[in-house]
């Protein structure tokens, strides 16, 4: 019994609440009439849209915002009714759209308050928040001057929130639509979000120009079938209106019924309500009270309620059948007692709105709108193509990895695959760089590579750069680019010339010797040769190792023997002029390629005139550069200062030039030189 009587007491309460809104409505629509004095910021005009309204879209909707631009399109308006997008926490900047066949920039702002001030003329507030956070983003929006209507689009607003809401609007003069809807529209002018659905429908239901019917629903789905009535029915809409499903409307049925009554545009009222609450009974008594003379059309769906055997909560929140005045017969016998005119059901319903719109034109009060034929709509690139209208060439290719599947694919190897049979990161470089699986030995020797070459100390280029980075406060991203900038043909990247050349003139028939004096003639210094410390009596061990893995492991190494001969030859020059790391690593990748079986002549060629070889390096070395930049941030090294005592200052012994001596005069010879000239000659001296 209690259960009882608390329900009768919330359905009283809230039938109060709804008179209540309506009143308030009907009160400020008056005032506007009267042009008396009123409540801070009044409603100017029954009209909520035209063409020249703009809206603030917050929580920016791909498919939403294009939706509306595209409506602006068809309606041929000048300017586009999203004047901004709102993304919370953003640092603002554009999204670009298309406005028609022009591609603009809407611009993104931070915050509501941002936004307004920056569009001052939009006072539509579009809230695509979720449920948990439209409450204070609306009531924001609610108290800006500017802003005229709040539409909230989320589902499971809380009603005590929503409440606090109507208050707010009531006391500022506001119009809340929602919460849980799709929103509203006025044909030919301004559409909320996806108001009325695709392009296509849009055009069939003739929303592109103005007809002369109001319409108002719960219903955003029941709207659009209605709009479609609507339109082959009548001369079509002028505006509609789904005021959302929830039990506690921002505005209620009876509330635009009213706005359109006192649109003189509209000529008839479209109504179709719902069971369960009790709104539909303000249209009843406004009708009895004279205030809506206009032709009103109303059905209340919900009428297969009664062959349930208890009560049933259909899909809106507000839409539950609870007791008999609140079933959808008895609202459409009082919507009908009242004078409206309401079908025997919803398949009657079309039939009706053409029977009153009908005795509207016959008895003189109406002429229909004449058709406009809408502009023809731009496809999308992406829907052209799929419907197979155009062909359009790509902008990049890609033949190594492929990411639209379930699973990501590297040159055709699912990723469930990499993982499920233990491939390794040299399994995955054979993939993406060669696009083909190597031999275990092949892809071990990779990994090899990566190891050995993933760091040489602090000294390097690379990784002095690196530190010096990491001490000026840099990033991470900028420590490793610093160092990997110093690599190119004196710092690690030897390992693609070592491995052209040491090819180039084995295939070609040249003997060491040859191949040593024509790089000499050249004046080419022999990439993979030389090492500033180590020598024949101290080899690099990296080297080492490396040749000792090709001679277990290489099916053969013509290339390798190759170079250790050359090394034989200059080693007669210079003890420091050894096979060093690049030159070995170049040389045995030329005896993997053309020894595992997977490559053609041509592709071996391919894979050294690309540049791969120096990817080795690159990926390697980023391993260590990324470990000295770590390793100075948490020592929490301060900026680095390169010391006085080991940088040679001659800048004011350059700029002096010497005078010539006594002798050299007497003589008629000038052997002045500059100093800057002396120090030259002597750098030079040096280094040879």
């Amino acid at each position: 019994a209690n259960y009882f009587i608390s329900q009768s007491l919330k359905r009283k309460s809230a039938h109060r609440d709804r008179f209540s809104r309506s009143a308030h409505l009907l009160f400020l629509l008056k005032m506007v009439a009267s042009n008396g004095p009123g409540v801070a910021q009044p409603v100017q005009s029954p009209m909520l849209f035209s063409r020249h309204t703009q809206a603030i879209l917050y929580n920016y909707k791909v498919n939403p915002v294009q939706r509306m631009l595209d409506f602006d399109y068809l309606c041929r308006r000048e300017t586009p009714s999203l004047a901004a997008l709102v993304s919370v926490g953003s640092k603002g900047g554009f999204e670009k759209v298309f406005f028609g066949t022009k591609e603009i920039a809407l611009p993104v702002y931070g915050s509501t308050k941002d936004a307004v001030k920056a569009h001052p003329n939009a006072d539509v507030f579009i809230n695509y928040a979720s449920f948990r956070s439209a409450y204070q983003s609306s009531m924001e929006a609610l108290e800006i001057p500017t802003i005229k209507v709040v539409v909230i689009i989320a589902e499971g607003v809380p009603e005590a929130d929503v409440k606090r809401l109507i208050a707010v609007s009531k006391k500022k003069g506001k119009i809340v639509i929602g919460p849980a809807t799709v929103g509203g529209i006025q044909a030919g002018a301004f559409k909320i979000g996806d108001t009325a659905g695709t392009v296509d429908n849009i055009i069939a239901c003739k929303l592109h120009r103005p007809g002369s019917v109001g319409f108002v629903s719960k219903s955003g789905g029941l709207s659009n079938e209605s709009y479609n009535i609507i339109s082959r029915t009548t001369d079509g809409l002028f505006e509609g209106i789904a005021v959302g499903g929830d039990a506690f409307p921002g505005t209620t049925l009876a509330d635009h019924v009213l706005r359109f009554q006192q649109i003189p545009q509209i000529k008839m009222i479209v109504v179709l309500g719902e069971l369960g609450g009790t709104d539909e009974y303000a249209i009843v008594d406004c009708l009895k009270a004279g205030k809506i003379t206009k032709p009103v059309v109303a059905w209340v769906s919900g009428t297969c309620a009664k062959v349930f055997p208890t009560e049933v909560q259909f899909g809106h929140a507000g839409a539950k059948s609870g007791g008999l005045k609140e079933s959808a017969e008895a609202k459409n016998q009082a919507l009908k007692d009242a004078g409206a005119v309401v079908p025997t059901s919803f398949e009657e319903y079309p039939v009706v709105i053409a029977q009153t719109f009908k005795k509207l034109v016959e008895s003189g009060q109406h002429v229909p709108v004449p058709d406009v034929v809408p502009p023809e709509m731009p496809m999308d690139v992406k829907k052209a193509m799929k419907a197979g209208k155009v062909r359009a060439s790509t902008n990049i290719v890609c033949t190594i990895s492929d990411d639209r599947g379930e699973e990501p694919t590297y040159a055709g190897v699912p990723m469930s695959e990499l993982i499920e049979k233990d491939y390794s990161v040299g399994d995955v470089m054979a993939l993406l760089w060669f696009k083909r699986s190597l031999p275990k030995w092949a892809t071990k020797f990779l990994e090899m590579c990566l190891i050995i070459a993933a760091d040489h100390g602090p000294c390097v280029s690379g990784a002095h750069n690196t530190i010096i980075a990491a001490r000026a406060g840099k990033d991470l991203v900028a420590c490793v680019a610093s160092g990997l900038l110093t690599i190119g043909p004196r710092f690690g990247g030897a390992i693609d010339d070592a491995a052209r050349d040491f090819k180039r003139a084995k295939d070609s028939g040249q003997s060491p010797e040859e191949f040593v004096e024509s790089m000499k003639k050249a004046g080419t210094r022999i990439s993979g040769i030389g090492h500033r410390i180590k020598s024949a009596e101290n080899p690099d061990k990296r080297v080492t190792l490396l040749l000792d893995y090709a001679d277990r492991h290489f099916p053969e190494a013509i290339y390798k023997d190759y170079a250790l001969k050359v090394q034989a030859y200059t080693l007669t020059k210079a003890n420091n002029l050894i096979l060093n790391v690049d030159g070995c690593i170049g040389a045995l990748i030329c005896d993997m390629l053309a020894s595992c079986g997977s490559f053609t002549d041509e592709e071996v060629q391919e894979v050294l005139d690309i540049g791969t070889l120096n990817g080795l390096f690159i990926q390697a070395r980023t391993i260590g550069l990324i470990g000295h930049a770590l390793d100075q941030k948490r020592m929490k090294q301060p900026l680095y200062r390169h010391p006085w005592d080991d940088i040679l200052y001659a800048e004011e012994a350059m700029q002096k030039p010497q005078e010539p001596d006594a002798a050299s005069v007497a003589n008629g010879v000038s052997t002045a030189k500059s100093t800057l000239d002396l120090i030259k000659l002597q750098l030079g001296s040096n280094a040879s």
